[in-house]
């Protein structure tokens, strides 16, 4: 949620920007919120006036009794009613108005970074860098799967009939190998200073609106029915949730954590869902890192948070590269964003596996964040980005480091979280 100052003195400014992601139909929002807000702040002033002119009547009422005026003290008493009934209006009215102006406010999109390259979709992201050598090996690899099948790792079929499409048991070696990425994945963030969190897996309905989207919200989050709780899409939205209506010490800026969920997604649209193995799913676990800091510190962090993705696939030795996501293909509350993908060599191109997102004051803001410093108070930033989702990032991983006989490598890293084991198979 940008500032609503910026809409009262720039708004070519805050309309160029919707223009810049591709959502004219947002550009009418802008002028509503811009003339709610002058409605606004024109009752408030004529609310504020009034009580200054019933402060100074009442008191002329008290001295008008004391000099035994009564009648004309009725007549100021008469002019009090006639201002608290005034006051009563302006009150409904302002309470109306900055309804009206919120709705509004939350889906007017963040300002993005300048660097953002602008495209209307994820067709139009650019890639950035690639990061080791893609290979595609002389024997046929076949679909995760039926990799996993090999191994009697999976079972979609027992899924289906328990929980519908969209679900899945892990079995065996791949389950063990599924559970060794994720320990992996904690200890490789806490190594990096990352503090180490498990947070709650429901949250209410306003921390909802305060990390994401309505959008987001309508296509992701699962509602537990007669309850005000949602199933967590990520643990950066309980993360950062955390943080509601709280004014924390700009000394203890940075917060880096790093996080562990299960994840819960309705995944609207998501036609041939059974077709996909466990690409697409309504379950799965993840680790994440969440940042609170300084805004002037945010791109640092961005680029950093970033670098630790690539170098946690490369110690896996998964060749991967990394995408500005474009203006046209950025969430509504993101500032700046890049997709990591991992390279499939059964397809022979990359997929995405991780997502790293600066989302500048925007969830602060809407959560009410603040940051004290001996400056004043003011908004920090927030980032999020993605460690580790497995089992998607299990496709890349078996595909990987399949051999031809279908045993499955175990790279040096995850081997003590695997029994000492080198392989599966």
């Amino acid at each position: 949620m940008i500032d609503i100052k910026l809409i009262r003195t720039d708004l070519d400014t805050v309309k160029e920007n919707v223009k810049k992601k591709f959502q004219f139909q947002k550009l009418a929002l802008v002028d509503e919120a811009y003339e709610l807000d002058k409605a606004l702040r024109d009752a408030k002033s004529e609310a504020d006036a009034l009580r200054n002119r019933r402060n100074v009547v009442s008191k002329e009422i008290g001295a008008l009794m004391g000099q035994g005026k009564r009648d004309e003290a009725e007549h100021k008493k008469a002019e009090v009613n006639g201002i608290n009934a005034r006051l009563q209006e302006l009150e409904a009215q302002e309470e109306t108005l900055s309804a009206q102006l919120k709705e509004r406010m939350l889906v007017i999109p963040n300002i993005i970074d300048p660097s953002v390259p602008i495209g209307k979709d994820d067709g139009e992201n650019v890639e950035i860098e690639r990061f080791g050598e893609p290979r595609v090996p002389d024997f046929e690899i076949p679909s995760h799967v039926e990799i996993m099948e090999r191994l009697s790792g999976i079972d979609l079929d027992g899924a289906r009939r328990v929980s519908g499409n969209g679900f899945y048991y892990l079995l065996g070696d791949v389950a063990r190998l599924h559970s060794a990425i994720l320990s992996y994945a904690r200890d490789f963030m806490i190594d990096r200073g990352f503090t180490y969190c498990i947070p709650p897996f429901m949250i209410r309905g306003g921390v909802v609106t305060g990390v994401m989207s309505f959008t987001e919200m309508e296509n992701m989050m699962y509602k537990v029915e007669g309850e005000d709780l949602y199933l967590i899409g990520t643990s950066e939205h309980s993360m950062i949730g955390r943080f509601i209506d709280t004014i924390v010490d700009a000394k203890s800026l940075p917060l880096a954590l790093t996080s562990y969920s299960p994840c819960f997604r309705k995944e609207v649209g998501a036609h041939g869902i059974e077709e996909r193995g466990v690409y697409r799913i309504h379950q799965f676990e993840k680790q994440e890192m969440i940042v609170v800091c300084e805004p002037e510190e945010s791109m640092l962090w961005f680029e950093k948070l970033l670098r630790h993705s690539v170098e946690f696939f490369r110690s896996l030795d998964i060749p991967v590269r990394t995408l500005e996501c474009c203006s046209g293909d950025l969430a509504d509350l993101k500032v700046k964003s890049a997709d990591v993908e991992a390279w499939s060599p059964r397809q022979g191109k990359y997929f995405e596996v991780g997502s790293c997102s600066n989302l500048g004051d925007a969830q602060a803001r809407r959560l009410m964040l603040r940051a004290k410093s001996e400056n004043g108070i003011r908004f920090p930033h927030t980032l999020n980005n993605t460690v580790v989702a497995p089992p998607r990032m299990l496709i890349a991983f078996l595909e990987n480091n399949l051999n031809a006989d279908f045993s499955v490598n175990i790279p040096e890293p995850l081997r003590m979280y695997m029994g000492g084991k080198t392989k599966i198979g």
